[in-house]
């Protein structure tokens, strides 16, 4: 009763929170008649929702607890992260949207392996298994470092073994995302994306506040321990960096739970108004908690897993009051929610669509994509009690894989006529080995794995591409 009794605003504001994500879910479960409306919302959706919904989706606990602990180790040279982050939200929206809202409309593909076979000629049946699989490992990797996050913050705050913390992240984000599907997920993640905004700004705040604000940065500058926080090699070389920054930044353009937003959009008008939603709540998001690891170096010491530093932060009363933190708890639930949600239900779609129905078409797809919903969220937070990294590298990592294995097929693939499943396939195939043989055995201290894999994979697309003939010989129409 103790921790009830001082947190009793964080589990009214919980009870409160969580009746709303059922209410939504029940909604969802209301329109949801088909697999169309199911998967991308009947397409119907206007963007100033869908882009709320883009920018929650992305800014997980890996953004709240993962990238904005590793400003304590990178310094100032990480908010170049940040830069590419708000740079590649804008390039989503220009290089991807338009296109591939209308293409995916055109040819009623409701994944992205769904898409990658219409566009690139007869069914293929390597193809869109492929891709399924590279979709459900990386949206395993994903979900295991958000629970990772969530277990780590619900741990800290509410003070209860990381197990049980994980279980209870596992049974609200299982329920209401195989109940209500994509609708239910794009309507939660417009509060959650506002709720999202206003915990940012307040982290920020409060941290630079307890820090000592901007005369703080001269203090760290000028110390021994912490001057070369503001070098560019700080913590590491600056050309690793940039690779990192590029590899958490490309998934922007080809991550199917961000792309897959756009399936969902009504018309032209709607990527327009979407696209500034997009990048304004991203930019607010990303610039606020980014710096808030350097002005930890102040307020804690001898930090040796940077995943709890903000989980530490929050649940210190000098740094923040107790109903400020009450309050920051919902703000970094949502954070978690609002990806969990879409990598679920992503990977339980292409499960089914992609997978089961290419070996044994159902009667049910309705059902067997919510059973998909419950057994990778069980799988993957049974991997998340004993994660292989911390939340940056292992979403770094599936962002890597993304990008090499997807960024040319759709890059180049809604830009260029030529392209076939077998350049597709070859450019996966060469990027998946060097990523994994650079990870393995090349210099990683001096050039990052994502610059030769993604080079090579769009080296070898264009060549087999450009060998053969045009997979359509006509765009859809606008």
């Amino acid at each position: 009763m103790t921790w009830l009794s001082q947190h009793w605003l964080a589990a009214v504001l919980m009870l409160a929170y969580t009746l709303v994500l059922f209410y939504h879910a029940n909604i969802g479960r209301r329109s949801s008649h088909d697999l169309r409306d199911y998967y991308v919302g009947g397409r119907n959706l206007g963007g100033a929702m869908v882009g709320v919904s883009f920018f929650a989706t992305f800014a997980s606990t890996n953004s709240y607890i993962g990238h904005a602990g590793k400003g304590y180790e990178y310094g100032l040279p990480w908010m170049t992260m940040a830069v590419f982050i708000v740079v590649f939200t804008y390039l989503s929206w220009t290089l991807v949207a338009p296109r591939l809202r209308r293409f995916t409309s055109h040819w009623d593909a409701l994944t992205l392996p769904d898409y990658l076979e219409a566009r690139f000629g007869a069914p293929n049946r390597w193809l869109r298994l492929s891709a399924a699989l590279i979709i459900l490992f990386s949206s395993v990797l994903y979900l295991v470092a958000i629970f990772k996050g969530a277990g780590n913050l619900f741990q800290q705050f509410f003070e209860i073994p990381y197990g049980v913390a994980v279980a209870a992240t596992l049974l609200v984000v299982m329920l209401y995302t195989s109940i209500g599907g994509f609708v239910s997920v794009v309507r939660t993640d417009v509060l959650q994306g506002f709720l999202m905004i206003a915990g940012s700004v307040t982290i920020f705040g409060f941290v630079f506040a307890a820090a000592g604000g901007v005369e703080a940065l001269p203090v760290l500058a000028r110390s021994p321990d912490t001057a070369y926080l503001f070098t560019a090699n700080a913590g590491m070389p600056f050309v690793v960096l940039l690779g990192i920054a590029l590899s958490g930044s490309l998934k922007l353009l080809v991550d199917p739970r961000q792309v897959s937003r756009f399936y969902a959009l009504r018309d032209e008008r709607s990527v327009r108004v979407g696209i500034w939603v997009a990048v304004v709540g991203i930019t607010i998001i990303q610039l606020s908690l980014f710096p808030v690891g350097l002005f930890a170096r102040l307020l804690i010491d001898g930090v040796t897993d940077t995943d709890m530093i903000v989980p530490t932060l929050v649940t210190n009363p000098a740094v923040f009051p107790l109903w400020v933190a009450d309050c920051l708890l919902i703000a970094m639930v949502a954070a978690a929610m609002s990806s969990m949600d879409s990598v679920l239900l992503v990977a339980a779609s292409v499960l089914y669509k992609d997978v089961v129905e290419t070996m044994r078409p159902t009667a049910r797809p309705l059902v067997w994509t919510r059973f998909g919903v419950i057994g990778l969220s069980v799988l993957a937070a049974l991997v998340a009690l004993r994660p292989p990294g911390g939340i940056v590298e292992i979403t770094i990592f599936s962002g890597s894989l993304y990008a090499v294995c997807f960024l040319p097929a759709i890059l180049f693939g809604l830009h260029w006529r030529r392209g076939t499943a077998a350049a597709v396939l070859a450019s996966m195939a060469v990027g998946i080995v060097v990523l994994v043989g650079w990870m393995l055995f090349g210099p990683r201290g001096v050039v990052h794995e994502v610059f030769p894999a993604l080079l090579l994979s769009c080296a070898v697309y264009l060549l087999v591409a450009w060998k053969s003939q045009p997979a359509i010989q006509q765009w859809p129409d606008k």
